[in-house]
């Protein structure tokens, strides 16, 4: 493991994960970030870089010395990234199995010029491509469907939820990016990083459903092309999550990864979705002792 780590967009979700890893296995850590505001909110230790990366120059500055970098800003970004890094500099980013989607998007195609432009660059690193990050602090995919299945008697899925998902705890995420971090790339790779197996929709839906304690919730297939109007509506019912045509569509895709080039390249065997929704998932509050009345 490099002695010192500069993590663009340490004030995130996946670089404030990254940053108490690192701190805790000994690394120090150069935040580089937009906001110090948003910084400070972390708790975290560190002075941190202050660079916009639509600024090449104060990149430039805020990289300077960095011998390992980790960029968990967008993937889009990777262009300037490449170019304010010292040419020795190792280089790992985050991307998206958003890439392989059938409905391409701004984020989408962020990834893949990112992506292109590491391929291209010669330069020794890697691109992770998550799928959907479930576990950590302040994620709200998981807790956002926990809040919407508290409220509806049924759960309404186009094609009945039959899509597959591979969601990837954060805490595996971590480690994978860690594990980039003790490898010596001498070329750009690419690799997506994902759960143990895919599950379907429906049954992830049963899953959180489970470690929130509620009660399961029939699935009502109910087509796209309805959903997505009705969708528009639920933003402004009070309490139900917000839920755009964008995501309804992607619950008609299957999102299922081998994962035997992440096992193999980076040691890392995934927790299964069933022990990451357990960490997560709210405790029942204790019930106070009953005091018992002495006797007289």
């Amino acid at each position: 493991m490099p002695a010192r780590v500069h993590v663009i967009g340490a004030s995130g979700r996946s670089g404030a994960a990254l940053g108490r890893a690192l701190l805790a296995d000994g690394v120090a850590v150069v935040p580089v970030v937009r906001s110090l505001q948003r910084w400070r909110t972390t708790g975290l230790p560190g002075e941190a870089r202050v660079a916009d990366l639509e600024e090449p120059g104060a990149l430039l500055r805020a990289l300077a010395d960095a011998t390992h970098i980790v960029c968990t800003a967008h993937a889009r970004n990777a262009e300037r990234v490449i170019a304010a890094a010292p040419p020795s500099a190792q280089l790992v980013f985050l991307g998206s199995t958003r890439k392989f989607t059938r409905w391409p998007d701004a984020h989408g195609n962020g990834v893949l010029a990112g992506e292109r432009a590491l391929l291209q660059s010669g330069r020794g690193g890697i691109m992770l491509h998550p799928t959907m990050i479930y576990g950590a602090d302040g994620e709200n995919n998981v807790r956002r469907l926990a809040a919407l299945l508290r409220r509806l008697p049924v759960v309404p899925l186009p094609n009945g939820g039959r899509a597959l998902v591979q969601p990837i705890n954060q805490a595996d995420l971590t480690r994978a990016i860690k594990a980039c971090l003790r490898h010596p790339w001498d070329a750009p790779h690419s690799l997506v990083v994902a759960g143990p197996e895919a599950v379907s929709y429906r049954d992830f839906v049963a899953a959180v459903a489970r470690a929130w304690g509620l009660r399961a919730r029939p699935v009502l297939p109910v087509p796209a092309a309805l959903l997505i109007p009705l969708s528009l509506v639920t933003r402004a019912v009070p309490g139900l999550p917000d839920i755009g045509p964008a995501e309804i569509r992607r619950l008609l895709e299957d999102k299922a990864f081998d994962i035997g080039p992440m096992r193999d390249l980076l040691g890392i065997e995934p927790i299964s979705l069933e022990q990451g929704l357990a960490a997560m998932a709210p405790r029942p509050a204790a019930t106070p002792p009953r005091r018992v009345p002495r006797a007289c």
